[in-house]
């Protein structure tokens, strides 16, 4: 069903796309469907579940490798981690917007604020404990690092700027936490 869902919400938008036609389209009912939830949480699950994917396939290694990075190749490490979730939301900008505005609404709770966030902040965490972060200046600049990588792609997602502007700030957000790791202020 969120198969046929995101086939169609990408092939025809988000907003045209109708609860029968995704029930047609899955080969169930419309009661079908909407146990699963309206648009909105179907929306959702779909983006959730990639998001989930994506953090089930990485490699978790990380904390184990205690080898120490420098600050270029930590800013580098850093940036990949947020690769897929960028090109993914690029792929379709349309249905990213709709994806931060159902977010931004708040009628539907999404793990990207609850156990994806906090998979992506224990990836960038380990990460940046590699460089010259103690454990828990690493804690906090995955969390800072983590808050404006999503402020920067709902931005994206909302269109204010553009993905590779967004990339760019991510970058030198980044580079920012990495250059001022050890509490220096």
């Amino acid at each position: 069903m969120l198969a046929a869902a995101e086939r169609l919400f990408r092939t025809q938008g988000f907003r045209v796309t109708t609860i029968r036609q995704i029930a047609a389209d899955a080969g169930v009912s419309t009661g079908t469907v909407m146990a699963v939830g309206e648009k909105d949480a179907l929306l959702v699950a779909i983006f959730d579940g990639w998001i989930a994917s994506v953090h089930r396939g990485r490699d978790t290694g990380h904390d184990a490798d205690r080898t120490s990075l420098p600050a270029t190749a930590t800013v580098g490490e850093v940036m990949d981690l947020f690769e897929p979730f960028i090109r993914y939301f690029a792929v379709d900008p349309e249905l990213s917007r709709e994806y931060a505005a159902v977010i931004v609404r708040g009628n539907h709770e999404s793990a990207i604020f609850q156990n994806l966030a906090l998979a992506l902040i224990a990836e960038l965490e380990a990460v940046l404990s590699r460089s010259a972060f103690t454990r828990a200046d690493a804690g906090c600049g995955a969390r800072a690092v983590y808050f404006a990588y999503l402020g920067l792609l709902m931005t994206a997602a909302n269109g204010a700027i553009e993905t590779q502007d967004a990339i760019d700030e991510l970058r030198q957000v980044v580079s920012f936490v990495v250059s001022h790791s050890g509490g220096e202020e």
